[in-house]
């Protein structure tokens, strides 16, 4: 058999014994889809649940059962001074925005002054930090992606009030992934 005959007919041959299991795996995907409904949602600037969340007074917006688990979105109203040190998520992804004031940002060693209308992206497995400088309240929106972090911050907000028990803190943070450095 000569080598066009060959890939012509190899081809041909692979591609009609595989075509069942691609219309399987494209059904299946249909069907899984088909359970996670995005249902349309509008939240309101007033809108929201509030955690203290050691400090970072946060507006939970989208959670990950509105979102089929893609997404959770929070605005954080933080007062100079406080903020989170470096660390590293295992499983989201997360994007900073900041509305008002000043955020100092630490990316893979890289730190940047986020003013308002400013936007940085910190992938999972690369370390970040951040803190509210200057003299006012920072405003800041923060996505995390895929979501779940907000059942980290809801047990965080059970916290005493007071100084955070560091301790506890770095326990609860490393069931859901998340290791201080």
């Amino acid at each position: 058999m000569d080598r066009k005959k060959f890939i012509k007919t190899s081809g041909l041959g692979i591609g009609l014994t595989l075509l069942p299991l691609t219309t399987n795996c494209l059904t299946d995907t249909k069907e899984v889809l088909k359970t996670i409904k995005n249902n349309p949602k509008i939240i309101t600037a007033i809108q929201g649940t509030v955690f203290n969340v050691i400090g970072d007074i946060q507006t939970h917006k989208l959670v990950g059962i509105d979102t089929g688990n893609q997404i959770m979105e929070w605005v954080s109203n933080v007062d100079p001074g406080v903020g989170i040190p470096p660390h590293i998520h295992t499983k989201e992804d997360e994007i900073f925005r900041v509305i008002k004031g000043q955020v100092e940002i630490t990316i893979d060693g890289e730190t940047t002054l986020l003013n308002a209308g400013d936007i940085a992206f910190a992938p999972k497995e690369i370390p970040h930090a951040w803190k509210v400088v200057g003299t006012e309240t920072a405003k800041m929106i923060t996505s995390a992606f895929p979501a779940g972090i907000e059942n980290l911050f809801q047990e965080l907000a059970k916290l005493p009030a007071g100084p955070p028990d560091f301790e506890k803190v770095t326990k609860i943070c490393s069931r859901y992934g998340i290791s201080f450095l």
